[in-house]
C-alpha cells in the first residue's frame, strides 16, 4: 500500500529570540545570541553557571485567560501560544475540519519542572495539606499535548512522546507515521519545554555539561569550536500543524514544505554519553535517507544537534562523515543551538521550524562564535558567524538525547 505524503501548513514557535517567526526568523539570519544572564531567580549563591536562553516578552494572556494560566505550567503555556500560532496560520480549522481525524503529538523531554519545584517547597515548609490539587496534572510531561488537545476540541489520537533532547524530533516523526498510515489526516506536533529552574540547573551543573562562560553570555554556546565548554539550557517550544497531502491540497492549505523522512535509532551505550564512533547518530541519518528514497548528495543543508558539549560535537561531525562521505565537507553544517541555546526536549521542533524556514528562504543560518574550528570535527562547512545564500532543496535535521536516543528528520521544498 502507497504511504500518504505529509506537508507542513503551520508552524508556531517561542524562544529566547522572538516568540513568532517575524521575531525570531530574522534574528537568527543575522547570527543574533539569545543567552543572558538568568533572570528568573537568584544565581548569585552556589550556582557556577548564571545563564540560559530564557524566554522574555512572553504574554500567556494574549492565547488563554488569568484562571487557565493559573492551571498550567509554563512549558504548557508555551505550547498553547505555539499551537495558536501554527493552527491560525494553517487555517487547518476553518470550515468544517474533522477534529476526530486530527491528532496532538507534543513531546517534552522533563515536563512541568517549576511546578514540581514550588509544590515541593510547600509540602516541606508547610505541609502536604497546603500542596495544590492542580499538582500532577500541572507537572505531567503529557500535560501539553492534553491541553493543546481539550483546547482546540481535537479528539484524535494524543500522546507526549518523552526521549530527552530527541523528545520533539521523535513526536513529529511519529506523527509523521501516523498520517502516512491514514491513522489521522492532520497532526499539531512539536515540544515544549521549560526546565531553566534551580533545580534544572543544579542537575545539568552537576552534570559538568553546561558552559560556565558567566561573564559572556552571548560567546558562551559554542558549538564545534574548539574552546567550547557546555551547553546553555534554554526553555520555549515549536509546534508544526502536519497534514495528509491530500487534505492539505483539497483545502487550498499554504503549503511550507513536506517532511520526506524519519529516522531513529538507538546508541545503547551509555545514559548520558553518546556512542563514541557515532554509530547510533549515523543510523538515524542513513535511516532517514533510506525512508525519504534519498541519497546524501540530495541533502542541501543539515541542522545539527550541535550543543556545544566537548563529548558530543566532534561525534556528531564523525557521524555526519560516516554517513555522507566526501560530500559531508561541501554540505554546509550548522548549529542554531549556538544562537538560542538548547531547549532539552523541544530543541528538535524548534530546529524543525528552522529548517522549513531555512528551505522558504534559501539560506543556511550560521553558527555564530565558532572562532576555531575544532579540528576533531573533521573540517566541516559549519557556516561560520554568517548565513549563507544558496539554493537549498532539502534539509536534515539531527536530535540526539540522553538515554541514547537518535533522530533524523528531512525535510524538502514541496513540488507537486
Amino acid at each position: 500500500m502507497d504511504r500518504r505524503r505529509a506537508v507542513v501548513t503551520g508552524v508556531g514557535i517561542v524562544s529566547p529570540l522572538g516568540n513568532d517567526r517575524e521575531t525570531a526568523w530574522p534574528a537568527i539570519c543575522a547570527g543574533r545570541s539569545g543567552i543572558r544572564l538568568i533572570q528568573s531567580f537568584d544565581t548569585s549563591s552556589g550556582f557556577t553557571v548564571r545563564i540560559a536562553g530564557e524566554v522574555r516578552d512572553f504574554d500567556p494572556l494574549k492565547y488563554v485567560t488569568k484562571r487557565e494560566v493559573r492551571r498550567m505550567d509554563r512549558f504548557a503555556l508555551f505550547a498553547i501560544a505555539a499551537s495558536e500560532q501554527a493552527i491560525t496560520s494553517s487555517r487547518v480549522l476553518d470550515g468544517v475540519a474533522n477534529r476526530e481525524r486530527i491528532g496532538v503529538f507534543v513531546g517534552s523531554g522533563i515536563g512541568g519542572l517549576p511546578e514540581l519545584e514550588s509544590q515541593h517547597t510547600k509540602l516541606i515548609q508547610q505541609g502536604p495539606d497546603r500542596v495544590s490539587a492542580l499538582t500532577i496534572p500541572k507537572l505531567m510531561s503529557n500535560a501539553a499535548a492534553g491541553q493543546v488537545s481539550i483546547r482546540y476540541g481535537l479528539r484524535g489520537p494524543s500522546m507526549s512522546v518523552s526521549s530527552a533532547c530527541a523528545s520533539s524530533s521523535n513526536a513529529i516523526g511519529e506523527a509523521f507515521e501516523s498520517i502516512r498510515r491514514g491513522t489521522v489526516d492532520v497532526q499539531v506536533c512539536g515540544g515544549a519545554e521549560a526546565a531553566v529552574t534551580p533545580l534544572g540547573l543544579s542537575g545539568f551543573m552537576q552534570l559538568k555539561a553546561l558552559s560556565t562562560r558567566n561573564d559572556e553570555p552571548e560567546k558562551a554556546s559554542r558549538p564545534f569550536e574548539k574552546n567550547r565548554d557546555g551547553f546553555v539550557m534554554a526553555e520555549g517550544a515549536g509546534i508544526l500543524v502536519l497534514e495528509a497531502l491530500e487534505v492539505a491540497t483539497a483545502r487550498g492549505a499554504p503549503i511550507l514544505a513536506e517532511l520526506v523522512g524519519y529516522g531513529a535509532s538507538s546508541d545503547a551505550s551509555h545514559m548520558t554519553l553518546p556512542d563514541p564512533e557515532g554509530k547510533g547518530a549515523a543510523r538515524a541519518m542513513r535511516n532517514s535517507l533510506d525512508d525519504a528514497g534519498m541519497q546524501p548528495r540530495d541533502i542541501s543543508y543539515i541542522n545539527a544537534h550541535g550543543t556545544g558539549t566537548p563529548a558530543g560535537d566532534d561525534i556528531e561531525a564523525k557521524a555526519i562523515c560516516q554517513v555522507f562521505g566526501d560530500y559531508a565537507r561541501e554540505v554546509p553544517v550548522s548549529s542554531s543551538k549556538s544562537m538560542f541555546g538548547h531547549l532539552l526536549g523541544a530543541s528538535g521542533a524548534l530546529e524543525s521550524a528552522v529548517c522549513i524556514w531555512a528551505l522558504q528562504d534559501n539560506i543556511c543560518p550560521p553558527t555564530i562564535n565558532l572562532d576555531e574550528p575544532d579540528p576533531e570535527c573533521c573540517g566541516l562547512n559549519f557556516v561560520p558567524h554568517h548565513s549563507q545564500k544558496r539554493p537549498l532543496n532539502a534539509v536534515m535535521n539531527n536530535s540526539f538525547g540522553f538515554g541514547g536516543h537518535n533522530v533524523a528528520l528531512i525535510f524538502k521544498q514541496y513540488k507537486q
